[in-house]
């Protein structure tokens, strides 16, 4: 594994809508993400638990997080940070 490799992270965020049981119910919608190098993977359901994940990769990183953990404990208290509905 070459320095680049070792110094970043790839991630893929794939994000679906579930069928509905209910034709006139909204649309409820579901996410992972995985961490390529590891395989680690997270299902979710509000767009913080992206940030959540990645959190400890960037502070592995040398990053500073508090201000995106912050945002993300928020994003969570709120549900207009949940995945979108149609």
């Amino acid at each position: 594994m070459n320095l680049f490799e070792e110094s970043d992270h790839a991630f893929v965020i794939r994000i679906w809508q579930e069928d509905r049981e209910i034709e006139e119910a909204p649309a409820t919608w579901r996410g992972v993400i995985e961490h390529v190098r590891s395989g680690e993977k997270q299902y979710l359901n509000e767009l913080a638990s992206i940030i959540t994940f990645i959190i400890p990769y960037l502070e592995e990183m040398g990053i500073e997080t508090e201000l995106l953990r912050r945002w993300a404990g928020e994003s969570q208290k709120h549900s207009s940070c949940s995945l979108p509905r149609s």
